[in-house]
């Protein structure tokens, strides 16, 4: 049963100075709850913990908080499989302490982005179980995807879709008096079966589910595999395409179906009854750039995450293909582009840019670490350079790794259970964040951690680096200060690319009378570009080096000036 506040229904109340369309050059730090905070020493964080550290992210300077699914659930994967939306899980607190959590953060001028998981539930929700119970004639079926097998005894899958995590997408289910039944689809792990969106009953659910949190005061949601709620009519075979296990970009007819605007655009009329400026953010893996500016029009969601710039190598060629592509799609709709490079679904690009590009967003090797951190500074400070809002997810800004050595029987991420050779590569971001030097969870809480922290961790911790100059968390800080104070800085739409060495990427942008330039150099040696004005910040010690007229870029470093309009 979901819990209750006795309050009444909230507003947001920021200070007028966040100003009208904050959204659109907003900073917006993600909390995977579980791995931020812990407040009772059982190992697992929890919003009380969230709450407890919402100073500090003010003073990091972003403005919003995401966080990711503290609702009731099993937790056969990480949250996302969802067993009452409008109640929180009892390992992360209750509702109280979600609208706690929810008007501090407004206190502070910080905005709340919550999860929303509408493409799947939990095998445990309501619907569902009772779907099971009731058996092939129960009504709830229709608001999943069961289907009878194939074969002569219906021994076979529907069809030949995989799951993401490994292994058939469908699950045959048992009926009431024992025998085998229809099948059930699930994209995912098989505790969390497909909604269908046909059905106009799910429709229905998730618009109260959308008023509730609204009500409760929430900025914004995230959507969860947006990309994914309607499927090809008929369920069609792939025959023998390509099923790429993990989130990609192919064309796929459980994927990117065109039904999911219709969705969006009854969704944004609920959005818009509410003041604030409240907000949608689409997890929507796409084909192409072109096709996730579809998700933004103007009648739709907000932002959509820009995933082709989060798999981008590390180079000056392939980087500028990706940001000018980005650019150009929104231009058209209206909307900002959006940049990331790490969330809790990839590996941590301080690990990525560790190793040699072509291994995709998934790493199990370390790579050169001092390598991987002097490239994930430079190309942190390159994506807080460009027009637009910036997502990062906790402890990129203390240079966090990803932990590639976390023993079997540990691992949580559902994929490593999966066939098919999945890795269970998600656990390495998730593992909890040190906040002081030592401590047996360097801060996180009083007592260990769901996921075993590195030795040494405590020397990467907030504490270690506050107040350190050259840090990368005051290199954050201060990235983040000037982002804020520089006019030409934030939202917009363009670059300028200027002239500069194959390696490097050099672009202007200016705002009422106010200049500004970033330059990266992406390659492996020093190289010679023009003083472009002042040195604002460099991502590393000896980035630049001046010289009669010209600078001297150190490799895989970032440099941003300011200068006078052109």
């Amino acid at each position: 049963m979901s819990q209750h506040t006795a309050d009444q229904p909230q507003t947001s109340t920021l200070a007028a100075a966040t100003g009208p369309d904050w959204w659109r050059d907003a900073v917006i730090y993600q909390v995977y709850p579980r791995s931020f905070a812990d407040s009772n020493a059982d190992g697992m964080g929890d919003l009380e913990g969230v709450r407890s550290r919402l100073p500090y992210l003010r003073d990091l300077g972003v403005d919003a908080v995401w966080l990711s699914p503290f609702y009731a659930s099993p937790q056969a994967d990480g949250g996302y499989d969802v067993a009452d939306y409008r109640a929180v899980d009892p390992m992360f607190g209750n509702l109280l302490d979600a609208d706690a959590l929810i008007r501090d953060a407004h206190a502070l001028d910080l905005r709340i982005i919550v999860d929303l998981v509408p493409n799947h539930s939990s095998d445990q929700y309501e619907w569902f179980r009772r779907a099971l119970a009731e058996g092939p004639a129960s009504p709830l079926r229709e608001r999943y995807h069961f289907r009878p097998g194939r074969g002569a005894d219906g021994e076979l899958p529907p069809n030949d879709w995989e799951s993401i995590f490994g292994g058939p997408a469908w699950t045959r289910t048992t009926d009431p008096d024992g025998t085998p039944g229809d099948w059930y689809l699930h994209l995912f792990a098989p505790e969390q079966p497909d909604f269908n969106w046909d059905h106009p009953a799910v429709g229905d659910e998730f618009r109260s589910i959308l008023r509730f949190w609204l009500d409760m005061g929430v900025d914004g949601f995230r959507i969860d595999v947006a990309h994914g709620l309607v499927k090809a009519p008929g369920l069609p075979d792939l025959g023998s395409h390509d099923q790429v296990r993990l989130l990609g970009n192919d064309v796929m007819p459980f994927f990117d179906q065109d039904g999911v605007h219709a969705i969006y655009r009854a969704w944004r009329g609920i959005l818009d009854e509410y003041a604030g400026e409240r907000i949608f953010v689409a997890e929507a893996w796409t084909p192409t750039v072109e096709r996730t500016a579809l998700y933004v029009r103007p009648d739709e969601l907000h932002q959509a995450f820009n995933f082709q710039y989060l798999s981008a190598a590390w180079g000056a060629a392939e980087l500028r293909d990706v940001i000018d592509r980005s650019l150009d799609s929104m231009r058209p709709v209206g909307a900002p582009a959006t940049w990331v490079l790490s969330n809790h679904d990839v590996t941590r690009h301080a690990t990525r840019f560790a190793n040699p590009p072509g291994l995709g967003t998934q790493i199990r090797t370390a790579g050169d670490r001092d390598l991987g951190l002097r490239r994930a500074r430079a190309a942190t400070l390159l994506m807080l350079a460009l027009p637009g809002s910036a997502y990062v997810y906790q402890g990129e800004e203390l240079g966090l790794p990803d932990v590639v050595d976390l023993p079997d029987e540990v691992r949580q991420d559902p994929s490593f259970f999966r066939a098919a050779g999945q890795d269970g590569f998600r656990d390495g971001c998730r593992v909890p964040i040190p906040w002081t030097v030592d401590g047996s969870s360097y801060g996180f809480g009083g007592g260990g951690s769901w996921l075993p922290q590195p030795e040494g961790w405590g020397e990467l911790s907030v504490q270690a680096q506050t107040g350190v100059e050259g840090s990368t968390l005051e290199l954050y800080r201060a990235a983040f200060a000037v982002r804020r104070s520089h006019a030409a800085l934030g939202a917009g739409d363009s670059v300028v690319w200027l002239d500069a060495p194959a390696d490097v990427l050099a672009f202007r942008r200016e705002s009422g009378g106010a200049g500004f330039v970033c330059t990266s150099n992406t390659g492996d040696s020093v190289v010679r570009v023009p003083v472009y004005g002042d040195v604002v910040l460099a991502s590393a010690e000896g980035a630049v080096v001046l010289a009669d007229g010209f600078a001297e870029l150190a490799p895989d470093t970032t440099v941003w000036w300011s200068t006078a309009s052109a």
